[in-house]
């Protein structure tokens, strides 16, 4: 088995700088239960931005490389290495992956629930000059560690679709599923237009709600979440009040009765509130950022609403979105979310884009120039 020793990789030194075209070492051997792959498809995340802007650091971050949804093609493995429902991998098998969790903390193990497990380590956690050194996306090749969920990928889920689902997807998917679903007929609010917004706006469609309105902006980004099934949008470059309003207008007056943060904004959870129905359900996703504007708790216990936390998703989601690409490939124009593929070099370019709502979802194949 030959095992590549380095890699070509977009190395973040700085936050707000350009990346970094390095050569970066890989592990010698590869462990039991362990890949490496050749990487294929790299979307970049809201989150990579944030990263590299550095409004979401902490101190010994950097230097690292950036990217946690991508998918790839095993060039060598450890021995026993299997994906999350036991099927044997073999080298050539195209794959996807889940961020590392140890299996042992008490958010493993007695809370089931690995998205609280106290190891949990993304690509973007590892430092590229500490081993494994290439764990994340901005690379030729990428060290899968033992402990993250892999999965055998099905041919007809497309590249970036399947890389989509390794968090952007997934996180929508776990949020809908905190919220209890979407009862068909309701009326559903996704506030933000982002990658994350444009997606869970697909998926109230989708699933029968009866009116789905999108609040966000830009302009074109709101066009394209008509194309995934918003009934209506409203743009917030008109304030918070006015955005209320036209939400209210849009449920005759009775509000919606899911209400999905995806923006992050200080100012979602106060027009959540005012814009939710009588007992409907504020689902907190997109609020990772900045501290929020204050809520009025005597609106939610007179509204009796439902506030349900839901942070990003692990395996089963992961498995749960490549499903629902492969279940709802021709329903809707999802190739329109991704940009034309570019090679590492052009990849500091692709953050700066995002950066400026530019792209939705930026495309990284590092096989090209």
């Amino acid at each position: 088995m030959t095992i590549p020793l380095s890699t070509r990789a977009a190395v973040l030194t700085a936050h707000g700088e350009a990346l970094s075209l390095q050569e970066v070492p890989l592990p010698t051997t590869v462990e039991p239960g362990a890949a490496i792959v050749r990487l294929t498809c790299t979307t970049l995340c809201g989150t990579d931005i944030e990263i590299w802007s550095g409004t979401m650091t902490f101190p010994g971050m950097l230097p690292m490389i950036l990217g946690h949804e991508m998918v790839g093609e095993i060039v060598a493995l450890g021995e026993g290495t299997s994906d999350a429902l036991g099927r044997a991998l073999h080298v050539g098998d195209r794959i996807g992956w889940s961020e590392s969790t140890c299996g042992e903390c008490f958010g493993c193990t007695v809370l089931r629930q690995p998205v609280a497990c106290s190891k949990r380590g993304y690509g973007f956690l590892q430092r590229s000059d500490v081993a494994p050194f290439a764990t994340a996306g901005l690379a030729e090749y990428a060290y899968v560690t033992p402990g993250a969920a892999k999965l055998l990928l099905p041919t007809e889920v497309k590249d970036t679709w399947a890389s989509m689902a390794g968090c952007a997807a997934k996180t929508v998917l776990r949020a809908f599923d905190r919220a209890g679903g979407v009862r068909p007929g309701s009326r559903v609010v996704v506030q933000g237009s982002g990658a994350l917004g444009i997606f869970a706006t697909a998926v109230a469609h989708l699933s029968g709600a009866g009116t789905v309105i999108t609040v966000g902006a830009p302009a074109d980004r709101l066009a394209a979440a008509r194309r995934f099934g918003a009934d209506a949008v409203v743009d917030i470059a008109d304030g918070s009040e006015e955005s209320v309003r036209r939400v209210l207008e849009l449920t005759d007056g009775q509000g919606a009765d899911l209400i999905l943060d995806l923006a992050g904004a200080p100012s979602v959870g106060p027009e959540a509130v005012a814009m939710a129905a009588q007992r409907g359900t504020f689902v907190v996703v997109g609020s990772t950022g900045p501290v929020g504007d204050p809520i009025a708790l005597s609106t939610i216990m007179g509204k009796e609403l439902t506030v349900v936390g839901s942070l990003n998703g692990d395996i089963a989601d992961y498995y749960r979105a490549i499903e629902f690409f492969r279940s709802f490939a021709g329903r809707l124009p999802w190739d329109e979310l991704f940009s034309e593929p570019v090679g590492l070099s052009h990849a500091s370019a692709k953050v700066a884009a995002m950066s400026t709502f530019g792209e939705i979802k930026a495309v990284i194949d590092p096989r090209l120039a």
